[in-house]
């Protein structure tokens, strides 16, 4: 993205194109606040998307922190080069991310707000950009776990981690992709040309990559491994939270999306609130002992019950939204964001479910 762009956000904040192509969003009375903010928020977009896509969120979330965050939205991966997978694109954020950071001395915390894909991107690019106590670098060896100590991002405070409707779990189990209707065939079909259209990035989402005989991508992201703190950056932050349509979302399936098996999908009749009304259920995981996990071997074949396991470990705050009422309900994946917010205002209130509950 090049040359300036100019947004109307609501209140007295302004925007910045940055060099990099993000855009940056804070509030500009220096009599409100005699500093600069502190807390970076970096927002992520999903496959084939753009800096756009969380316009409305970041104005959001700008105008209900001023002077207290700066909102960067990247575009290091727009539009077709979310096909080029999610280790390359998470390498691109991690770099972006670095830059910002590097340019603003002022911040001393981050948090992540990602879509779809963008999740995934955003969990990759952790593990680059994660600095263990002390300082030290893992070395690029074998998988291993790590104590559950918090280390830093870029040297910042991690607090919130957010994803909405992400594929934590890829896109491989029965049913996690809602458009191929749980038939076997049809699923069993996309595995195999998915890669036709969407690349790399289909292979990792549908964990049919291979690269030098390793364990698929996703599967390797659920534990410290070859030089990146896929776990202990995740752990890292003050709080972990996982929006995930319950349903109506075309293509991004309820268990991979709240980091559950089948059997622990909750039952929900209507939304728990007036100023919700598409937040359906909620509830806090605890987690599980990060030191009990053992690696599975390629033979093993199980790879989502792996994944929950190996996410399970760490505690993660789960909100799950319906749209079943609304007659914006086909589009749910990209209502959930309010991608575009002038046919997708229904999904206002999880963005302002996010604010509320936002530590900043």
């Amino acid at each position: 993205m090049s040359g300036k762009m100019s947004y109307e956000l609501d209140g007295d904040v302004s925007s910045e194109d940055k060099p990099d192509g993000g855009l940056d969003m804070w509030s500009s009375c220096p009599e409100l606040s005699p500093s600069p903010p502190d807390h970076l928020v970096v927002m992520v977009h999903g496959i084939l998307g753009s800096t756009t896509d969380w316009l409305f969120g970041a104005n959001q979330f700008a105008k209900s922190f001023p002077d207290k965050i700066i909102v960067h939205c990247s575009t290091c991966n727009m539009r077709r080069l979310t096909l080029d997978g999610v280790d390359v694109m998470g390498e691109r954020l991690a770099e972006e991310v670095a830059d910002v950071t590097n340019s603003r001395p002022e911040l001393k915390k981050i948090s992540f707000v990602a879509h779809s894909v963008g999740g995934l991107v955003a969990r990759y690019a952790l593990g680059r950009l994660y600095r263990p106590p002390g300082g030290k670098v893992l070395e690029n060896s074998d998988c291993m776990d790590k104590d559950d100590t918090r280390g830093t991002i870029c040297g910042l405070q991690a607090i919130n981690f957010i994803t909405v409707a992400t594929p934590h779990l890829g896109s491989r189990g029965n049913g996690q992709v809602p458009f191929l209707f749980g038939l076997t065939a049809m699923e069993a079909l996309a595995s195999r040309v998915v890669h036709w259209i969407f690349g790399r990035t289909g292979k990792h989402l549908f964990l049919t990559d291979n690269d030098n005989g390793e364990l698929p991508l996703l599967l390797r992201m659920v534990n410290d491994c070859s030089g990146l703190y896929f776990l202990s950056s995740l752990q890292a932050f003050k709080r972990r939270v996982v929006y995930a349509n319950a349903g109506c979302d075309h293509m991004v399936g309820w268990r991979t999306s709240s980091i559950r098996r089948n059997c622990e999908l909750p039952k929900w009749e209507l939304a728990l609130s007036q100023k919700y009304p598409h937040i359906v259920y909620e509830e806090n995981s605890m987690g599980g002992n990060p030191d009990e996990y053992t690696q599975v071997s390629p033979s093993d074949g199980d790879y989502e019950e792996e994944m929950v396991t190996g996410l399970s470990r760490v505690s993660w705050e789960k909100v799950d939204v319906s749209f079943h009422r609304s007659k914006q309900w086909i589009a749910a994946h990209s209502v959930i964001q309010v991608k575009y917010s002038f046919m997708q205002s229904e999904g206002a209130d999880v963005i302002q479910h996010m604010i509320d509950h936002f530590l900043v």
